[in-house]
């Protein structure tokens, strides 16, 4: 599946294909996701697999500075997918995760439908 552009309650979402570029460097994510939502995206609906496994090590300080891009470009970032085994290997990552997913621009989310849910409230 490529990456295509879907609206979900008004929200333009750049969903991307779970097959695409693996994200390992903020050069990565700056190449393969925020360029892709200069065509109209709002959010960007990042499959977890895609992020290496350095992004969910808080201490490498990879998802810090991707999502201090999104922060930049004014973008929001759902991460959709199964991290479990990434949040019982950290003490750090549950508190993002929990603290993310009380605001409005990074979210993680199980699947696209729960996302589609959040969207609407």
């Amino acid at each position: 599946m490529p990456d295509l552009i879907v609206e979900h309650h008004g929200v333009p979402v750049l969903v991307c294909d779970p097959d695409g570029a693996p994200i390992a460097t903020v050069q990565d994510a700056l190449d393969h996701l925020v360029g892709m939502a200069f065509q109209g995206a709002e959010l960007i609906a990042v499959p977890a697999g895609r992020f290496d496994d350095s992004f969910y090590d808080l201490s490498s300080g990879l998802a810090g500075e991707i999502l201090q891009k999104f922060a930049t470009y004014r973008l929001r970032l759902a991460v959709v997918g199964d991290i479990s085994h990434h949040l019982l290997a950290s003490a750090a990552l549950p508190d993002l995760v929990r603290e993310a997913n009380r605001g409005r621009d990074i979210w993680f989310v199980a699947d696209l439908a729960e996302l589609t849910l959040r969207l609407g409230t």
